[in-house]
């Protein structure tokens, strides 16, 4: 069971993640963790960190990992069930802190999903949807975006349900049994 979760910033997609992430733990059993990409580099995101553990409540099992995703993902017992919070950071994160190539990245996480699927580990994958708005105007910024969503198609095409949420609304894009 894989889920890709997107929508744009403060969208509600993170509360809609954590609750499919809960419905599936609840009905398979196993474990939940929460795959955190983000790291305390300051004040305001280790704020957010404390905020977002707060709202999420107590029955995860945090792992943190700003690049190794398959590491961390090679620690959940078959059978978990994992929410993935966020592919938009650790995609900026994999370009500019040294993660690797483009492709390294999606071939990565195509480790990620066939890992997901021969442990029997449902996986809920959230992202931002940055690519809404006026092309960028400098190549770096191109060059992330195409990144991303390339990230987004893939994961797109082997998951069995793509949600966008908007306003704290889930709409269904593809949902398959």
């Amino acid at each position: 069971m894989i889920a890709f979760v997107s929508g744009g910033a403060r969208s509600g997609k993170s509360a809609f993640a954590e609750q499919l992430a809960r419905e599936w733990q609840r009905r398979r059993g196993g474990a939940r963790y929460y795959l955190a990409t983000a790291q305390a580099a300051d004040d305001e995101i280790a704020a957010r960190i404390a905020r977002h553990r707060r709202e999420r409540g107590d029955g995860w099992i945090t792992l943190e990992a700003p690049l190794a995703l398959d590491e961390a993902l090679a620690r959940v017992e078959p059978g978990g069930t994992v929410l993935l919070d966020c592919l938009t950071l650790w995609a900026s994160q994999w370009l500019y802190a040294g993660g690797g190539s483009k492709a390294e990245g999606e071939a990565l996480l195509a480790r990620i999903i066939e890992t997901a699927r021969s442990h029997e580990i449902a996986l809920v994958v959230v992202s931002n949807d940055l690519n809404e708005d006026l092309p960028p105007a400098d190549a770096e910024t191109w060059r992330y975006l195409a990144f991303l969503q390339r990230l987004h198609q893939q994961l797109a095409r082997e998951a069995g349900r793509v949600v966008e949420v908007v306003a704290g609304l889930p709409s269904d894009w593809k949902e398959t049994t």
